[in-house]
């Protein structure tokens, strides 16, 4: 076997990883099934990764990378709060709608080890809440927006944008509407979203 590891190989190994862990999680995918999904053999797979374990982290990491960048785009940009909420809901959404299994994977292996989040901080582009919160402070005090806290607003933010895609058999039921009718619910969410939380928070 080489000694040089190919980066083809590796994104292969990885996004075969993903639909497993995906579909399995962490404790129901096996070394095995992975490397069929690849297609390469066991052997190679534990070249590129030792352990289950090992790979599972890369793929989380690979996986919290791509979101990261949209949490700190609300958090650490110079626009308004307002601004902050109509572009974070839009281009989040966009954004899920290209990676649906994202939410569900990160919270899935988020309950089951939430240790894992702890390392997670310890990386350079994880999200920070600092900025974020000044900026409410400041528009709260200038009088723009109702006394708010930062952080129950963040939450807010993120959890109308990220529960539809996580409960969205639940949904689908509930209101009873098929794929079509969904994804124009998604769409649609992309402002009623912003207009609530705004609304909500405008003086």
């Amino acid at each position: 076997m080489s000694g040089t590891k190919n980066e083809n190989t590796e994104e292969q190994i990885l996004n075969a990883a993903k639909n497993v862990f995906q579909s399995k999680g962490m404790d129901g995918a096996r070394m095995q099934e992975i490397a069929n999904e690849a297609g390469i053999n066991k052997a190679m797979l534990h070249y590129y990764y030792r352990s289950k374990q090992l790979l599972f982290e890369a793929v989380f990491k690979n996986a919290f990378s791509l979101l990261a960048p949209q949490l700190n785009a609300v958090l650490n940009d110079d626009s308004s709060i307002e601004e902050k909420v109509r572009n974070f809901s839009s281009n989040y959404i966009s954004f899920i709608e290209k990676h649906p299994y994202l939410p569900n994977f990160i919270i899935q292996e988020l309950n089951r080890n939430p240790d894992f989040m702890l390392k997670m901080k310890e990386n350079n582009g994880f999200p920070n809440l600092e900025k974020f919160k000044k900026q409410v402070a400041l528009e709260v005090k200038n009088g723009t927006i109702k006394n708010v806290n930062a952080a129950q607003l963040f939450i807010n933010i993120l959890a109308l944008n990220v529960f539809p895609f996580i409960a969205k058999p639940l949904i689908q039921g509930l209101i009873a509407v098929e794929e079509d009718g969904f994804q124009k619910l998604i769409e649609d969410r992309k402002t009623e979203v912003a207009d609530f939380i705004i609304n909500s928070i405008k003086k």
